[in-house]
């Protein structure tokens, strides 16, 4: 395998791991930066099939670097490894262009095949993961820009929050407010928007850049 990997992981033994095992498979290592910040201004980024990105990262976090590097390089083909399994993270890598997403928990002989399919061109996104993202917008009247939806502005300050993985009990501490409120909030913005649940309204909020 002649495949080439950038590495963006803020966890320097994750890093020393996934370096090892990817040379001894074969793979080359253009890069491995502990930010998105410092991938983008690093030269070894165009030069690799597969970026391996993580999500939770300081400062600009995964899904930000995510599209910020598809800005620069709408062809790279980016594939989240991520400690978490929040369905909304995933909802939003789709709607944001990652080529597929790996848990940290599975043994990194799935990451070395997902690597291989994603710079061979195919995607690693399970079919419930797609289906998810891709009828949000079959499914719903939303195709309007959010100020053609009659969303309040505490409304737009959650779903903000709740696009970007926050839970409720989380969102009421971000904004101060109570967790029954949030609860009420969240209803009115399924509603309002047609969706049914809160992975949907995070991937309508990525579209029309609400986040």
């Amino acid at each position: 395998m002649n495949y080439s990997v950038f590495i963006i992981d803020d966890h320097p033994v994750v890093r020393l791991g996934l370096r090892t095992f990817l040379h001894h498979a074969g793979l080359t290592i253009t890069g491995e930066v502990n930010s998105g910040e410092n991938a983008l201004i690093d030269p070894g980024l165009m030069r690799s099939d597969v970026v391996l990105l993580d999500i939770r990262l300081p400062g600009m976090d995964g899904l930000e670097t995510l599209q910020r590097l598809r800005d620069l390089s709408p062809g790279i083909r980016v594939l989240l490894y991520s400690g978490s399994d929040n369905p909304t993270y995933q909802a939003r890598g789709i709607a944001l262009g990652a080529v597929g997403i790996v848990q940290k928990t599975e043994p990194l002989e799935s990451l070395l095949n997902a690597i291989v399919i994603v710079a061979q061109g195919g995607i690693c996104w399970s079919r419930d993961q797609r289906r998810r993202a891709t009828t949000t917008g079959k499914r719903t009247k939303v195709a309007l820009p959010v100020s053609d939806i009659a969303l309040t502005q505490r409304e737009i300050d959650v779903l903000m929050q709740l696009a970007n993985g926050l839970t409720n009990k989380e969102i009421a501490l971000s904004l101060g407010i109570g967790y029954e409120t949030v609860k009420e909030h969240v209803q009115h913005v399924l509603r309002k928007l047609g969706v049914t649940d809160r992975t949907q309204a995070a991937v309508w909020a990525v579209r029309q850049k609400v986040v």
